[in-house]
């Protein structure tokens, strides 16, 4: 029998009102469990977890629950390649030929880090078919990138490389340190600061995630309607980024232990809002927190200067992007301040990063909603947040 949802955590009393718009998101059915964190210079100020893991509201949120971030996992893969970059061990204007020699094919020589990190290759969808099970095959996704012609001249506009920036980027990772994008996440950021956030979750650990719900259609008259695209235009460009492999195919496909285990760099991370909160906290604090260093002060400078604005080739909408990290738009915007960098993914969850006020933010949910950024529940809890400061 379905109770109550009960909001649990810690919030200190000057930002009650996030708790407050927590609260009434969770009893007027916006939310079936979610989870709200923030931090203030590297303090967490706002902990908070509520609802249920199940549609059934039968299993309560932990402060441990799971949930898959979709494309909230590339802010992960690209703090990974900044930390590379960081290390010198990739360079941002390099050729990614120079680290991945079959990248070369069909005119891609010239194609930089830089391009890949701002979505400016050309390279957001695959043309040959392949099977939908090809999602969980690291080596048939990077193989048919490493064959694929852009779809435009590199560098010329962007596009939202919506599931090939995780093997692109993670494929470099692995010609550098030879370890998985996962790995090395898991080695170099997620264990020194204390994350419980995976890109291929250990079997035994699914037991923890909340499964999500179906991404809704865009309601009447939204523009773009992108699944109005998809069963209409199955030769666009945006169809193609999204659907092939063709993952729907595979049914519940995002809930199922085969997605939960992979390693898909741009769409299958696990984590928490407290993980988001705290990764997104350091780098709004020059690098570090309580003395652990992820990346130096003048690599978040340099990464978090814009690179690409304007339409988007594959969102069809705005969309602005730094080196691998979403910045905000109108009517799509990370807290009010123009320097934030972070990224959200498919059905609300988001995670990012203010240096100006030195806030980290993170949100998760489990039941999806339609936006394509930003969505209303973490904005409305944005708010709460900035009115407090």
């Amino acid at each position: 029998m379905a109770t109550p949802p009960i909001v649990e955590g810690t919030c200190e009393k000057q930002f009650s009102g996030v708790k407050e718009r927590f609260e009434a998101h969770l009893r007027d059915g916006r939310e079936i469990g979610a989870a709200v964190a923030a931090t203030m210079h590297g303090r967490m100020v706002v902990d908070l977890w509520g609802g249920h893991m199940d549609r059934r509201q039968t299993r309560p949120w932990r402060p441990d629950t799971l949930v898959n971030l979709y494309s909230t996992t590339k802010g992960m893969t690209a703090t990974c390649v900044q930390r590379l970059i960081d290390k010198k061990q990739l360079s941002p204007d390099q050729r990614v030929a120079h680290y991945w020699p079959e990248f070369s094919q069909n005119g891609k020589d010239e194609i930089t880090i830089r391009q890949l990190l701002c979505h400016q290759a050309g390279l957001p969808a695959i043309s040959m078919p392949l099977a939908p099970e090809s999602v969980f095959d690291w080596e048939t996704m990077t193989d048919a990138l490493a064959a694929q012609k852009p779809w435009w001249p590199p560098g010329t506009r962007h596009g939202y490389h919506a599931r090939t920036f995780g093997w692109l980027l993670g494929e470099l990772v692995r010609r550098v340190t030879g370890k998985t994008v996962g790995a090395y996440f898991s080695d170099e950021i997620a264990r020194p600061l204390g994350l419980d956030f995976h890109i291929g979750l250990a079997s035994g650990q699914h037991h923890r995630v909340a499964p999500i719900t179906k991404v809704p259609a865009p309601p009447p008259g939204a523009k773009p309607n992108l699944a109005d695209i998809f069963m209409n235009q199955p030769d666009a460009l945006t169809t193609k980024a999204f659907t092939n492999p063709n993952i729907y195919r595979l049914g519940d496909v995002a809930n199922s232990a085969a997605w939960r285990s992979a390693e898909i760099p741009s769409s299958n991370g696990h984590g928490t809002a407290r993980d988001l909160a705290r990764l997104y906290g350091a780098l709004a604090c020059g690098g570090s927190v309580d003395g652990i260093r992820i990346l130096s002060p003048e690599r978040i400078e340099e990464m978090a200067v814009d690179q690409a604005r304007g339409d988007d080739a594959v969102l069809l909408t705005e969309t602005r992007f730094c080196m691998g990290f979403m910045k905000s738009v109108p009517g799509a915007s990370m807290g009010p301040n123009d320097n934030a960098f972070g990224h959200p993914g498919t059905g609300g969850s988001v995670g990012f990063a203010d240096p100006e006020t030195g806030v980290g933010f993170g949100y998760v949910m489990n039941k999806c909603g339609a936006s394509i950024l930003i969505d209303e529940r973490p904005a409305a809890l944005m708010n709460a947040l900035y009115k407090a400061l």
